[in-house]
């Protein structure tokens, strides 16, 4: 299994960014994939997930109406738009993947790549 992040960057608040996540070597049905974010001194933290199969999604609180989880079955793509974003969206930003359904428990999740950091300047 791999899982490969890439897009972000330094970005001004109030700006956007797109993150992408290649994933490779999952069987995909059943599967939820998500992204979790983590602030210098802070613990890992669910940002949104979407199931493989039928495109659910979960968000959280601190996110809604700003990101937007997509997912492309025939490229196996997974995608954050991050748009208004705010000094405290900066972190550093991971794909993950998990068997079974969303959950915002990063524990529950076996399969994650290695980050790409995200720096929104105020």
């Amino acid at each position: 299994v791999q899982l490969v992040e890439s897009g972000g960057g330094l970005v001004q608040a109030g700006g956007s960014l797109r993150l992408s996540c290649a994933a490779s070597g999952l069987t995909f049905r059943g599967y939820t994939v998500g992204w979790f974010r983590q602030a210098p001194g802070k613990q890992r933290e669910f940002v949104a997930g979407i199931t493989w199969n039928w495109g659910t999604t979960v968000y959280a609180d601190s996110v809604k109406g700003r990101f937007t989880i997509s997912r492309d079955k025939s490229t196996t793509m997974m995608y954050l738009q991050m748009n208004s974003l705010k000094a405290d969206d900066t972190a550093v930003y991971y794909c993950a993947a998990r068997n079974g359904d969303i959950t915002s428990r990063a524990d529950a999740y076996k399969d994650w790549g290695q980050g790409t950091l995200v720096t929104v300047s105020s």
